[in-house]
């Protein structure tokens, strides 16, 4: 995207759902990076630095993507916390809205993924190079042109959810990298949030699990 202007959102300045000695959980917009980029300093993590001098990253949303984020307060915090994300621990439900309807109420996505150098951060199918990638879907409300969808992914990889649903020949609405020009035209932002997050406590060992629901 050569013409793209970095402009994210300034109200309110962060939003906080959850927050204690050890862990900070927050609702990121749609539009603000999680963490600085290679131009770009102003981001979720740069935010909340500015208030709380130890917070640390230990995983991140695309810039674009809205949703529950946790920052580890402290480096212990942050080695427990980036550990479960690691061993797939945590739990991590997305809701999409997606162009069209799919075939069937359900099913699994199980596509290899790899960067699209040239066009990155593009990323693309691709069997032989490709990193394991799966996601889990299930469409939870149909509307006119477009349906709700949950989605669990099981691995993490870069834009997975996003080519996942253009896989199934329904990219999300409001995707500016894979969507067709009528799913773009139906939104100026992407229509994908992260609406549950659950994690280990990493002082108690007690599990946690946040709501969020999505803005569209």
């Amino acid at each position: 995207m050569p013409d793209f202007v970095y402009r994210p959102p300034m109200s309110p300045y962060f939003s906080v759902v959850y927050k204690d000695d050890a862990v900070i959980v927050f609702n990121k917009a749609s539009g603000l990076l999680s963490v600085p980029g290679r131009l770009e300093k102003d981001s979720l993590w740069h935010r909340a630095q500015r208030v709380w001098p130890d917070a640390k990253v230990v995983h991140r949303l695309d810039m674009a993507t809205s949703g529950l984020i946790v920052m580890a307060l402290g480096k212990p915090a942050q080695s427990h916390l980036s550990r479960q994300f690691q061993q797939r621990r945590t739990t991590k439900t997305y809701y999409a809205e997606i162009f069209g309807h799919p075939e069937h109420s359900n099913g699994e996505v199980n596509l290899p993924l790899r960067c699209d150098w040239p066009n990155r951060p593009k990323q693309i199918v691709d069997y032989e190079q490709g990193k394991e990638a799966l996601t889990h879907w299930q469409v939870i409300e149909q509307r006119e042109q477009s349906s709700l969808v949950e989605l669990k992914p099981i691995t993490g990889r870069t834009h997975q959810l996003r080519v996942h649903m253009q896989q199934i020949n329904c990219p999300i609405i409001g995707d500016a990298f894979y969507a067709n020009q009528q799913a773009k035209n139906l939104s100026e932002r992407l229509h994908l949030h992260a609406a549950k997050l659950g994690f280990f406590h990493p002082d108690t060992e007690q599990f946690m699990e946040f709501e969020c629901a999505p803005p569209f």
